[in-house]
């Protein structure tokens, strides 16, 4: 089970913090903008994955420092929310850490969607029906800072999947993300969509899995990212075609992502760790299939 979200995006939100965004902004320099800015792009664009995984802590106790306990900056919650999520998804492996950092994670993200509005408060600890009260009443306006409460409330879920009242939320996360879906088709590039695929795809079709629904919404997620994002085809030949037993569409999909130039403005730090689970997938098919 893979509750992906590129590291790219993640790092912009990081630069933005850096930038002020935590209500320090008249203290920035132009000078500083452009370091930050060339460093978003350093990050997005190294093809070490490495290094970015040696050097982000750093940045992440920063971003934390620049928090402002008196004055909330939505901005800056949402940025310290998606930089623990990204990187516990993409550079962390041991559960006990995978827990610590995803609520650390989401905790910033139920602030940020607080500060953005009182009525998102409560909406872990609502019950269902005024959970959809709640949700049907967002805006479009609101599908950034819900997205990234979505993604932190996923990741948290999975890092706690062994406890079966983190598991009881499901319901909810999936209804959150298909109304965000609704608001916008395209935000996030398509993670939406992504996520939707996984959500259906975290049981088989005879205990109410639901393969063909998230096969539309994988491909409408590559579709959005013009396939440019090599994870979207890792995560659909991981999630829906070894779920299925279907060998053909994985080792074409993950054929397509090792032969694919992972060289993309913004994408070769998420696509260069795309090709290397491309690889492990496909070394494992014989034993799998």
């Amino acid at each position: 089970m893979v509750f992906n979200k590129r590291v790219h995006s993640s790092c912009a939100l990081l630069i933005a913090a850096i930038l002020g965004l935590s209500g320090c902004s008249s203290l920035i320099s132009g000078a500083t903008k452009n370091l930050a800015s060339q460093l978003q792009d350093t990050i997005s664009n190294h093809n070490d994955p490495e290094v970015v995984k040696a050097a982000l802590p750093a940045y992440m106790l920063l971003l934390e420092s620049m928090q402002d306990a008196e004055d909330p900056s939505v901005d800056s919650l949402t940025s310290a929310a998606q930089l623990y999520v990204a990187y516990s998804a993409a550079f962390v492996t041991e559960p006990d850490r995978q827990k610590k950092l995803s609520q650390r994670g989401f905790n910033y993200a139920k602030s940020a969607i607080c500060t953005h509005k009182a009525a998102f408060c409560g909406l872990k600890s609502s019950d269902y029906a005024s959970f959809l009260n709640v949700i049907e009443q967002a805006e479009l306006e609101d599908v950034p800072v819900l997205g990234t409460y979505g993604t932190a409330w996923g990741t948290w879920l999975k890092a706690n999947s062994d406890d079966f009242n983190a598991v009881a939320d499901l319901p909810k996360i999936t209804r959150l993300m298909e109304r965000l879906v609704a608001l916008d088709d395209d935000f996030q590039q398509g993670n939406g969509h992504l996520y939707l695929g996984i959500i259906h795809t975290l049981t088989p079709p005879a205990v109410g899995g639901k393969p063909e629904l998230a096969r539309k919404h994988f491909e409408r997620a590559i579709e959005i990212s013009q396939e440019q994002n090599l994870m979207m085809k890792v995560t659909y030949a991981q999630q829906y075609a070894r779920m299925l037993f279907n060998r053909e569409l994985h080792d074409k999909l993950l054929t397509e992502v090792v032969n694919a130039d992972p060289v993309v403005p913004g994408l070769t730090l998420n696509n260069t760790l795309a090709q290397d689970a491309a690889k492990a997938l496909l070394n494992s098919a014989e034993d799998y299939f």
